[in-house]
């Protein structure tokens, strides 16, 4: 492993591109690949064994490319498969998970909701998380459908527009004062939940908190990259490319890989 080599993130789709957004902006020399495993999003509908399966399959692509970190920049893919992966790769891996933490810090009424997918909400490991706060109301929403409407190119849709005010309604009729994005797609849907819930309620996620781990990891085992240019942005989808050009327009390379 090099300090030159590139870091590898993957996800469902394209939401983990507001993780790639947050470690490039933080550290815009390194080099990344990125893939969106988008023929089998969304990950929060599917059995644990088989998101085991998907993220090592994607780490094993990431890893021919000679990836020197993994982030698994996908809220599901986390909290159901992060000890099987590390049990399995020898590789640095930074997972991410809802910023339940930072969330009832900011809290002053104790009452947070989370947005997220199935897979995360129903998992062992948000489970212990919740448990570290019982001070705090915790009010837990599954996002159905929400990540479909993002990868089918829906974002502005009315059906979109609906689903997110049936979902969030009930959370601020609850007084939640801060609400936690629990899926790398959902910072796509902010500027339409501002005009859906009051503006003193503050939304949070974890993008730049993975961003600074990632360094910190980097810095930690000295594989920061030693080169002073801007770095060279690679992203992979295997389907259709069409979306996923257009949420990271500025990117070095979009391409069809079969992984």
């Amino acid at each position: 492993m090099t300090k030159n080599n590139p870091i590898g993130i993957f996800d469902s789709g394209i939401g983990g591109t507001t993780i790639w957004r947050e470690i490039n902006l933080l550290m815009p020399n390194e080099n990344t690949m990125y893939i969106g495993d988008q023929l089998y999003a969304p990950y929060g509908v599917r059995p644990k064994q088989e998101i085991v399966e998907l993220s090592c399959k994607n780490i094993d692509y990431l890893l021919s490319l000679d990836c020197k970190i993994i982030v698994v920049a996908c809220n599901t893919a986390t909290t159901m498969a992060i000890a099987e992966m590390r049990a399995k790769y020898n590789v640095p891996i930074i997972g991410i998970e809802p910023a339940i933490k930072p969330a009832t810090i900011l809290s002053k009424t104790s009452k947070i909701g989370i947005l997220a997918t199935k897979g995360t909400i129903t998992s062992d490991f948000f489970a212990s998380k919740v448990k570290q706060y019982p001070e705090t109301q915790i009010i837990e929403q599954i996002g159905f459908e929400l990540v479909t409407l993002i990868e089918t190119g829906r974002l502005h849709s009315p059906e979109m527009i609906d689903l997110l005010r049936s979902y969030l309604n009930p959370m601020v009729e609850q007084g939640i004062d801060t609400l936690v994005l629990g899926c790398t797609h959902y910072p796509y849907l902010i500027p339409i939940i501002e005009t859906l819930i009051p503006s003193d309620i503050k939304i949070i996620d974890s993008g730049r908190a993975v961003a600074k781990q990632t360094r910190k990891v980097l810095e930690e085992l000295d594989l920061l990259t030693t080169r002073d240019g801007l770095g060279r942005s690679c992203f992979y989808s295997n389907t259709d490319v069409t979306i996923l050009k257009s949420f990271v327009p500025e990117a070095s390379v979009v391409e069809y890989r079969d992984f």
